[in-house]
């Protein structure tokens, strides 16, 4: 088994060049879909003057096992998602800086973009999380460094969803405030597993010019 097994794998753009962009937006797809599933997000955004880069996982999965199992058995999965998105956020930021960057994510793309963002806090421009939290068990120290800086982040997921528990989405909430984030947690009744379109109006506005 390789140790990087996401390394290589495709990643698909749409939209600009991120030297001609006013935003860059990494995309992380889910469990079982692909790149070019998230990309349909981007589309239904309608921001023609966004960037968006989205990466492919190995065998459509980011890790293996749910994102509340003990870390290290997710390993080297998760480590090799995570370089992943560094690699790609550290290159658009030869185009563009870093502030203009955003990550966004759905489901397992959403609690990696979620954990990505926790490990490598700071100013940017937005971190999107559609039905996601926090990766590791419960009892996961969330001692992570650095701070968000008044980054946007929105969190939007269902009160059933049956794969992220609600109370990991508002444990994940009140770790980024404590970040300095500027937390938009909306928790949509009876909703289920999906994106809606309340939650693609947000961060639409969002990402909109102010």
């Amino acid at each position: 088994m390789t140790t990087d097994p996401h390394r290589g794998q495709p990643v698909l753009r749409r939209g600009p060049d991120p030297a001609r962009a006013r935003l860059a937006v990494v995309c992380v797809h889910g469990r079982g879909a692909s790149a070019a599933d998230i990309l349909t997000v981007a589309d239904e955004l309608q921001l023609p003057d966004v960037a968006y880069v989205a990466p492919q996982a190995a065998g459509h999965t980011w890790y293996p096992y749910s994102f509340l199992t003990p870390i290290e058995e997710n390993e080297p999965w998760l480590g090799s998602a995570l370089g992943v998105l560094a690699s790609l956020v550290a290159g658009l930021e030869d185009a563009i800086a870093a502030d203009r960057i955003a990550i966004l994510g759905f489901s397992q793309g959403a609690c990696l973009t979620l954990e990505f963002a926790a490990r490598h806090a700071r100013r940017s421009a937005a971190v999107v999380a559609f039905s996601g939290g926090l990766i590791g068990p419960p009892g996961t120290p969330r001692d992570y460094a650095g701070s968000m800086a008044g980054t946007p982040l929105f969190i939007g997921c269902s009160d059933i969803d049956p794969h992220i528990p609600i109370g990991r989405v508002r444990e994940s909430a009140v770790v980024f405030q404590g970040l300095g984030a500027e937390v938009d947690l909306r928790i949509y009744p009876r909703m289920g597993h999906t994106i809606n379109d309340d939650e693609i109006g947000a961060v639409r506005a969002l990402l909109s010019p102010p």
